[in-house]
């Protein structure tokens, strides 16, 4: 077991290289989106998201939660990653069978062009060779190595997104998609490799199945969940909306959760193994989980606070963004929602973490039947807002998961998240006034000059009010070494 400072180290080291593989990739993101949302038409985009969410369906039958028992589990040997290997390979083969047999019904259904059956057929064969790179990830994340699985991530997100621009550009629409991911997926399996050699072994332990399945169907079981809450909705809203409804929830959905997804999944993706390794040590793990909280508000709540008000520009500014316009409600419905969730997701992780599993299989089974049965009412009635109202619906039951989570772990959920909390607040509330009182008829300098008034206002109240200095404060947590 690593020295409570050593798995410090890579702890740190680990979430600065998925920040740094998230910036690198939320650019090249960003200009595949710009291109994308530029050049193709919302029902293409549509088709795209929907079709990702099928292969998302697949892909959490693939492992039954074995891979997270390997992380999960103190010490592991050669039986268990036979095993693990074994069965995941029994089940991904059965699925990667069963998705080519159905593919007739997939285009009926959604009545898909021959480019997107041509693009489900690949997203089928990306998903068998993703599987090939489980074990090699397993070792690198149980040692807290993530600066190499973050190497391999940024090599396929720069095949994949320069790929899909510059095909775009050239007008191959759905077929940019279908080049972009044949290109990342062999380019990612034979980089994990390099990296983190293992030979394919097959073989089967009944006794160590028995053990890591304890641990893993329930974990896994979550997971499904999670699947069945947001990737399947997505395609039932594929038939009830339409593909350009779900072109507009996709748009609104994917730009609100960026600080989310670049900054809370990389800190959460590290917290399983982290506390895997401390989970005896309760203070230890509550003084975690205050520290998560102090950062996740202080980097997120005035990056939404600024999003509300900066993307009605946005929409302005960029050529041809403008058939984004509708989508503009259901990103502000999304924006709040989002918010939300980093008081309630890096809880989930941090049970798993625990071996608290069930309660983490709790929370994901009373959030899905909320969506589902929430999402067909609501969407019968508003249409596309119906799913961002479930969204945020969900998102305030976090009240929940923060006293559950008390019941295990002793810690303050409002003493940290309090300065940045009000903070935010009074930039909301300058950037409103500016809004409706200052504004003059130039969209760039009204932008730029939001940016420079919120911060202002959000730097000088944690400084003159909480004498908090955010610079400060990241450099002391991430380069104190004691």
């Amino acid at each position: 077991m690593d020295h409570p400072s050593n798995l410090k180290k890579k702890t740190v080291k680990s979430i600065f290289s998925l920040f740094f593989q998230s910036g690198y990739s939320a650019f090249l993101g960003l200009l595949a989106n710009l291109v994308l949302t530029i050049v193709v038409s919302p029902k293409i985009f549509g088709i795209y998201i929907t079709l990702l969410s099928a292969i998302s369906f697949l892909n959490y039958f693939s492992d039954i939660g074995l891979a997270a028992s390997l992380i999960q589990k103190k010490e592991i040997d050669d039986e268990d990653i036979k095993t693990v290997f074994t069965v995941q390979q029994i089940l991904i083969i059965n699925l990667f069978v069963l998705g080519i047999l159905i593919t007739p019904f997939i285009s009926h259904f959604y009545n898909l062009p021959k480019d997107g059956t041509y693009l489900y057929l690949t997203l089928i064969l990306s998903f068998f060779i993703s599987s090939l790179k489980t074990i090699p990830s397993v070792f690198l994340e149980r040692k807290v190595e993530y600066e190499k699985i973050v190497f391999v991530q940024i090599v396929e997100n720069t095949f994949f997104y320069l790929l899909v621009i510059i095909f775009a550009l050239l007008s191959f629409e759905l077929k940019s998609f279908i080049i972009a991911v044949i290109f990342r997926s062999l380019t990612g399996l034979f980089l994990i490799y390099k990296l983190s050699p293992w030979k394919i072994r097959i073989g089967f332990n009944k006794s160590r199945f028995s053990q890591l399945i304890s641990f893993g169907l329930p974990f896994q079981t979550s997971s499904f969940l999670a699947l069945f809450k947001d990737d399947l909705i997505i395609l039932y809203l594929g038939k009830a909306v339409g593909f350009e409804g779900v072109g507009y929830i996709g748009f609104a959905k994917k730009w609100a959760e960026a600080p989310i997804r670049i900054i809370m999944d990389n800190v959460t993706k590290v917290l399983f193994p982290a506390i895997s390794r401390i989970q005896d040590d309760k203070e230890k793990v509550g003084q975690l989980i205050e520290k998560v909280l102090y950062y996740l508000t202080g980097l997120i709540a005035p990056i939404m606070v600024f999003a509300y008000f900066l993307m009605p520009y946005i929409l302005k500014i960029i050529p041809r963004y403008q058939k984004w316009q509708n989508a503009l409600p259901l990103f502000n419905i999304f924006l709040f929602s989002s918010f939300l969730v980093i008081y309630y997701a890096p809880f989930i992780n941090i049970f798993n973490a625990l071996g608290k599993v069930k309660k983490s299989f709790f929370f994901m089974l009373f959030w899905t039947i909320i969506i589902w049965i929430f999402t067909p009412f609501f969407t019968k009635f508003f249409g596309y807002f119906g799913f961002p109202l479930t969204h945020l619906f969900i998102s305030l039951t976090f009240p929940l998961v923060v006293l559950s989570m008390k019941r295990e772990i002793s810690f303050n959920f409002l003493k940290p998240i309090t300065p940045f909390i009000v903070s935010s607040f009074l930039m909301f509330v300058t950037l409103f006034l500016f809004n409706h009182f200052f504004l003059i008829n130039n969209p760039y300098f009204n932008f730029f000059f939001k940016i420079l008034i919120g911060g202002l206002t959000y730097i000088l109240t944690l400084t003159l009010f909480f004498k908090i200095k955010l610079i400060n404060e990241l450099k002391k947590y991430f380069f104190n070494k004691n």
